[in-house]
């Protein structure tokens, strides 16, 4: 019990500095547009460290170690198999969306109106005077950010029952609320910068873990160790093993999700210039090479340790009985302190650019044209509190799967969204029709795959990720070719102007303190 509350202690003095970090941007003057921005001034380790910590999540420390502890009671590795898969197509994902998406979207959501949100930028880039495009995208992300704050929320929740005994539904309640109040608080440049604290938390956090448990391994451990490594010589699929062809293409398959996922989006949007995307790259693929790897080294190093006191039910909460079983309390409250870390940095960003796309995309584009940053703020604000209940009302069964929730979140994003980034960053031939057609057909695709399809097995176990992003990009191309009239005066000037300003050097007026980009300092 006394461990409990030094732990505990740890977890409060933590909380208190993410909300403190919170209280001072609420008390900076902020427009609609630096809460849901941050006034376009994020530098290449925010964005970087920003980036990757809202995108990697909870899932990092419990649902990818968690799937290498999978099928341990008959002493399988097809579970390590398929984080090694996954692990890989994240890392192809990662790397590129930051080398063809980030510097593109940058320059033309700036080109496009001033973008702010990702709606706002398919409406503008597509000169979409009904707001058709801007409400359907809008509905797509309230949709799926719901089932990904919930997996967030189940994933707190599974923290504080595994390590505190507290019952499951009083934890999910007290994780969201932390959550809730610290991103009513700051909006995006609080959730940014608590992003980079709470990402530099779990990077040392997953290095430290592991070197220091294989430290203390006996010999037989380390015969463990080389038994399971024999056995993953061959990644591919055995006989008799549940691991086959399509859980490799379902795993690779994740990096095509990157593409579409707003709360990753808006980073790349969010930087400086696009002179901070480079540096900005090459940190985020150094933090993501070096977590996951570890992140998937812990799941086998907590399978060899725990043993018989893990099963299929408690693999994702892995990290955390391995560091309870291995630290004392005053580093076991540090290193658990990770999992709020990645918990937090997700579901901030995903609340902020839900509530983001409600108040700008939804509500002001179609209920109340005139309305001033006040109202947007506090309409953004309260809608931060509605999808966080609906997230808490998905979240309720102790038994939800983290890794199925984030799944079909990021297979949803990455369908309706993906396809249209990429191409429309790309080629000057799409049109409206097109891009309405491909985001309804990836969003409705996701659903029906997942629900009305997969159970029927064989093919349609497949990702529905994977049909999902093919049919939206026939779609794409299907509805713009079909459509006869020729594409506007604003969308040609927009799209000349953005491959003007991608070629121009970062010599422009800072408009804030009239510096060239080339002199200031942005790391």
């Amino acid at each position: 019990m006394k461990d409990n509350h030094i732990i505990l202690l740890i977890f409060g003095l933590y909380l208190l500095l993410m909300i403190g970090i919170g209280f001072i941007f609420y008390r900076r003057k902020m427009t609609s547009s630096t809460y849901m921005l941050g006034g376009r001034s994020l530098n290449p380790w925010v964005t970087a460290f920003s980036a990757q910590a809202s995108d990697m999540s909870g899932w990092l420390l419990t649902g990818l170690p968690g799937l290498c502890c999978m099928g341990i009671a008959v002493n399988s590795v097809a579970g390590i198999k398929e984080a090694i898969f996954t692990a890989i197509g994240l890392l192809l994902g990662t790397a590129a969306n930051w080398i063809f998406v980030a510097k593109r979207l940058r320059v033309y959501t700036e080109v496009a109106s001033n973008s702010i949100t990702v709606p706002s930028y398919f409406e503008n880039r597509f000169d979409d005077k009904k707001g058709i495009l801007q409400a359907i995208s809008g509905m797509v992300i309230l949709f799926f950010f719901t089932f990904y704050a919930a997996s967030m929320f189940a994933a707190g929740a599974k923290m504080f029952n595994a390590v505190f005994g507290l019952d499951y539904h009083y934890a999910l309640l007290i994780g969201a609320a932390i959550i809730v109040i610290y991103t009513l608080l700051g909006g995006f440049l609080a959730v940014s910068w608590t992003d980079l604290v709470q990402g530099l938390i779990m990077f040392f956090a997953l290095i430290i873990v592991p070197v220091l448990v294989l430290k203390g391994f006996t010999d037989d451990q380390f015969n463990a160790l080389g038994q399971i490594g024999g056995a993953l010589g061959n990644l591919m699929p055995v006989e008799g093993e549940e691991f086959s062809w399509i859980t490799i293409m379902t795993a690779i398959s994740w990096g095509l999700g990157y593409f579409g996922m707003p709360h990753v989006l808006v980073r790349f949007m969010a930087t400086k210039n696009k002179k901070t995307i480079k540096p900005a790259t090459v940190i985020a693929l150094v933090w993501v090479v070096i977590t996951m790897a570890c992140a998937i080294l812990i799941g086998i190093v907590g399978r060899i340790v725990l043993n018989s006191a893990i099963n299929n039910d408690s693999a994702e909460t892995v990290f955390m009985l391995l560091v309870q079983k291995s630290f004392g309390p005053v580093v076991a409250g540090l290193l658990l302190s990770a999992i709020l870390a990645a918990i937090m940095s997700t579901a901030d960003s995903q609340l902020l650019v839900a509530s983001s796309s409600f108040a700008e995309d939804i509500y002001k584009r179609h209920f109340r044209r005139n309305a001033k940053d006040k109202e947007i703020m506090l309409v953004s604000r309260l809608t931060i509190v509605a999808v966080s209940a609906a997230a808490i009302l998905l979240a309720l069964d102790p038994e939800s799967k983290i890794f199925e929730l984030v799944q079909y979140a990021w297979g949803g994003f990455g369908a309706s969204f993906g396809p249209l980034i990429v191409f429309s960053l790309y080629s000057k031939k799409l049109k409206l029709r097109g891009a309405i057609a491909s985001i309804v057909t990836g969003a409705v695709t996701t659903i029906v795959w997942r629900y009305g399809l997969s159970p029927l097995g064989g093919i349609f176990e497949i990702y529905e990720l994977i049909p999902g992003f093919i049919l939206s990009t026939a779609a794409l191309w299907i509805g713009s070719l079909s459509d006869r009239r020729p594409i506007s005066e604003k969308m040609s000037n927009d799209y000349d102007n953005f491959k003007i300003e991608l070629k121009k050097k970062d010599t422009d007026i800072d408009p804030e303190n009239d510096e060239t980009v080339e002199e200031i300092v942005v790391a």
